[in-house]
């Protein structure tokens, strides 16, 4: 397909980034919703699009930080699957899909165990379809990190990958949105983390100080008092140096695609991995032009049909049965 290139009429990556979230946002699909107990006695809710019928691919997206399948790129993504007559199945992780989920964890970065067991059981469920798996944003870090953790043996799981705008080096993103502009997008995730922070406590009392999250300022304030702990890490400094994926893709031997625009404000072009940083495997498209999640195209008011089509045309190239 034509490589990605921005609209004239849209200027900047902090305009391609705000602008789909807020005015390209497409009515979901009809979805399907399941619920699935985890391993450790929590839950989530799966949403799935049942375009297709049995034997046809399906595709399991993570998204982003406080995402979920009302995202501007999860309704795109699905709605070309559906349009494929494909299956697809959103993923919502732990306390995002509009129910707080029932353990002191959530989710991180860095939650490859997460990504595994969900993939295995999706798996399971059809052992014989094509199945792909994409990863947007920090969901996208989470998947590159499973990836080149498992190495081969995630070919057992999946045909092919994608991340899309993934924060793989998490030290300079995490900083860079404590900074400048980004301050904007840091404080738009900081009001649904804080709030959330707060309702945990009043079933786990104990868990941190409520006054240290009412006071954190930027999302290493938070992962500091919250995320870092209740997940294992030390502080923010080993969270972010741990859970970045960018020393692991030179592991990965599945077919992964990794999509980022190099003006995407979280994490632009200078920051991200070289060709001889990333395994064979691994292709790499960085358009110059897209935000982070971005990716509107064509005429006024534009569309977001772009990055889907780029993500089914790489599955396509990479299934193991004729479509």
């Amino acid at each position: 397909m034509r490589p990605y290139r921005a609209p004239w009429w849209l200027p900047g990556g902090h305009l391609q980034t705000i602008y789909p979230y807020f005015l390209l946002k497409r009515r979901p699909q009809p979805y399907r919703r399941e619920r699935w107990e985890t391993p450790d006695g929590d839950f989530i809710d799966l949403d799935w699009t049942d375009g297709g019928v049995d034997q046809t691919p399906f595709v399991a997206l993570f998204h982003g930080l406080e995402g979920g399948s009302s995202s501007h790129y999860a309704t795109a993504l699905m709605g070309a699957v559906a349009r494929h007559r494909w299956r697809g199945v959103v993923i919502h992780f732990r306390g995002c899909s509009g129910e707080p989920n029932r353990l002191p964890r959530a989710y991180h970065s860095g939650d490859a165990d997460e990504i595994g067991w969900i993939l295995r059981r999706l798996r399971a469920l059809d052992p014989s379809s094509p199945m792909f798996a994409a990863g947007v944003s920090l969901g996208g870090n989470a998947l590159l990190k499973w990836l080149g953790r498992e190495q081969a043996s995630a070919g057992a799981i999946v045909d092919a990958a994608a991340a899309v705008s993934a924060p793989v080096d998490l030290m300079t993103a995490g900083d860079l949105l404590g900074s400048g502009m980004n301050r904007l997008y840091g404080n738009h995730f900081l009001r649904t983390l804080k709030r959330k922070g707060l309702e945990k406590l009043e079933r786990f009392p104990a868990l941190y100080d409520p006054d240290v999250v009412r006071n954190a300022r930027t999302l290493r304030d938070f992962d500091n008092v919250v995320t870092a702990p209740l997940h294992g890490f030390r502080d923010t400094d080993d969270y972010w140096t741990r859970a970045s994926s960018k020393p692991d893709l030179r592991k990965i031997a599945v077919p992964t695609l990794i999509v980022h625009a190099r003006n995407d404000p979280f994490l632009p072009g200078h920051h991200l991995p070289a060709a001889s940083e990333v395994s064979a495997s691994v292709t790499l498209d960085y358009p110059d032009g897209g935000g982070h999640t971005g990716f509107a195209s064509g005429p006024f008011p534009g569309n977001l049909d772009w990055l889907p089509q780029r993500l089914l045309g790489f599955f396509t190239e990479n299934t193991p049965l004729p479509l």
